[in-house]
């Protein structure tokens, strides 16, 4: 895939070494990492993980999501480990970008695509259900106690 990738005036780009570390800060900083209580050196370790890639998007120069990829995580199939967007950003489609970006990054080389969703998390599932995603599977108590992260799959 040729970089950079332009989705509605927003830029997607491969992550540079700071905005590896802007990555990990953001998902610290956001749901559901605060409620697993995922701390900031596990996010920025996963972050700057070379097995994983990680792009991030641009509003006219400025980071305002990113999405993490493994591309051989469930099944040996791509799996998508996180998205974020910033606060002042979501609501405004550039988490569906990013999830069509990653998509469409394996789409020549993959038939399934794969992610998990903590079962607290509702907003984010109905996201994921709303982009073609169905659940397969559900992991009871995986991280914390009384929740389950739910697996979810796609036919890319």
């Amino acid at each position: 895939m040729k970089f950079p990738i332009i989705m509605k005036n927003i830029l997607i780009l491969p992550a540079t070494p700071d905005e590896r570390t802007w990555a990990a800060t953001l998902l610290a900083t956001s749901e559901p990492w605060i409620t697993l209580r995922v701390p900031l050196e596990k996010c920025i370790s996963t972050c700057h993980n070379p097995e994983y890639l990680l792009f991030v998007a641009h509003d006219e120069g400025k980071p305002c999501g990113m999405v993490l990829l493994d591309p051989l995580g469930m099944a040996s199939s791509p799996y998508l480990k996180s998205i974020a967007v910033t606060e002042e950003y979501r609501n405004q489609h550039i988490g569906s970008a990013l999830l069509a970006f990653a998509e469409n990054y394996f789409r020549n080389n993959a038939r399934h695509f794969f992610l998990c969703v903590s079962s607290f998390n509702n907003k984010a599932r109905k996201f994921y259900e709303h982009n073609g995603y169905q659940a397969v599977g559900e992991l009871k108590d995986y991280i914390i106690q009384g929740e389950s992260e739910i697996i979810m799959h796609k036919r890319i």
